[in-house]
């Protein structure tokens, strides 16, 4: 079978520098993990052929191109039955996860903060992840508060996973080459998950964040109340707030609707 063409409806850009691939792989085996492996958008398996001499027995690969998915099992006979044909962000990982499972790859860019949003879904059964992101998106994720990078995809990875930018990747690494760099970013999670009520802290960071330019009680004056919005945590803007912030304003939420 001739070489899949990247398509651009699904944000292809094939991985062709084996010096990323040989990197990536490494900071995967450092991870030490006997979790399966789950590599979201293999592509045509330039991550893959080099993960299957390590980890055949744990991995599985998620892939939407039905061409790609052709191409694998034609050029690696040895992940018959290690390939799902569908959209990772469809998929119910509940059914693969068991009982944990790392999940790695070049995530197409179009889809991967979607794709970190469906990590911290199944947070409890995700140990850890790496993978290759827009450059941008990486340094969102890994932002730390007072940096305007820093936002609600920010808060809600942190609050779970410690996240860490690895490298920097030319574009020159891929087909066809992306307009801008890339990063591959690790999660791992943390030891220390603070108790808080999940669905609140969301709704308390997504109101905080809406109006990011603005001082706290702003966003947050449909939430909490008159009286609590004059204190001086208030007067700040949203980005200046560590996670633990928003974890300790959340639990004194929760306490007042007790």
């Amino acid at each position: 079978m001739h070489k899949v063409q990247p398509n651009k409806s699904f944000g292809q850009h094939f991985l062709k520098d084996i010096t990323v691939v040989e990197r990536t792989v490494e900071i995967i085996k450092n991870l030490n993990s006997e979790a399966k492996i789950i590599e979201v958008g293999p592509g045509t398996g330039a991550l893959t052929s080099a993960l299957i001499p390590d980890f055949l027995d744990q991995l599985t690969c998620i892939e939407v191109d039905e061409r790609c998915v052709e191409f694998l099992h034609q050029n690696y006979p040895q992940l018959e039955g290690k390939i799902i044909l569908e959209d990772f962000l469809q998929v119910d990982l509940s059914q693969i996860l068991n009982p944990t499972a790392i999940i790695v790859g070049n995530f197409p860019y179009n889809i991967s903060s979607q794709i970190v949003f469906k990590i911290i879904e199944y947070k409890e059964f995700i140990p850890a992840m790496v993978g290759m992101f827009q450059k941008e998106v990486a340094h969102r994720i890994a932002a730390k508060h007072g940096n305007k990078e820093y936002g609600i995809i920010s808060v809600l990875t942190q609050l779970y996973y410690n996240a860490e930018i690895a490298f920097d990747i030319l574009p020159t690494a891929f087909n066809p080459p992306p307009k801008v760099m890339s990063s591959v970013l690790v999660l791992t999670k943390r030891d220390d998950v603070p108790e808080v009520d999940h669905k609140l802290l969301v709704r308390i960071v997504k109101a905080g964040f809406n109006q990011r330019r603005k001082m706290l009680r702003n966003g947050l004056s449909q939430i909490l109340p008159k009286e609590m919005l004059t204190e001086e945590l208030f007067q700040k803007r949203a980005e200046q707030l560590s996670v633990q912030d928003f974890v300790d304003l959340t639990n004194r939420v929760s306490k007042l609707s007790e």
